[in-house]
């Protein structure tokens, strides 16, 4: 595994936590990531937005949603938005929220917060933690190395796009 890099975001929630499951999660305070829809003229999302995450990270070198650590007093919508806004260029001001999926671990949680982009995006890269960030296609998805978590919830996440 290739060493964190210098210089990234350093937020209080950072750090891993020993769960009961056996596994240790980033996020002292939770974590959360934003899953984003580009919709078409029915309403129909048809993409959505994909960080290929950094060789160095945590299970590097596959895809899921731009998130992270929750700060303390963080809630979860604030906190993908933020961590989407850092590592992937999302305007903030952008973003309707319509679902949530919560992976909890009692002493541990996910939530991946399912929204609509309400304006043009570009996403990109903006931060070291991904090797790239852009639109996928909803079919595409699935055909792509996918972070476990992300891999395992996709299949509903799917269900709760718009």
């Amino acid at each position: 595994m290739t060493t964190r890099p210098t210089g990234l975001h350093r937020q209080p929630g950072d750090g891993w936590v020993e769960c009961p499951c056996g596994s240790r999660h980033w996020g002292l305070h939770g974590a959360a990531g934003l899953l984003l829809a580009r919709t078409d003229a029915s309403g129909r999302a048809t993409h959505v937005v994909l960080q290929h995450r950094a060789v160095w990270s945590d299970h590097g070198g596959t895809w899921g949603v731009p998130g992270g650590a929750l700060a303390p007093g963080e809630d979860p919508l604030t906190g993908a938005v933020r961590e989407a806004a850092e590592e992937a260029g999302i305007d903030p001001g952008a973003v309707a929220a319509v679902a949530e999926h919560v992976l909890d671990h009692g002493a541990w949680r996910y939530t991946t917060v399912v929204a609509r982009a309400t304006a043009a995006h570009d996403p990109r890269a903006t931060d070291p933690e991904s090797l790239e960030v852009r639109w996928v296609g909803v079919d595409d998805v699935a055909g792509l190395q996918l972070l476990p978590a992300f891999a395992t919830a996709w299949p509903h996440l799917r269900t709760l796009l718009p």
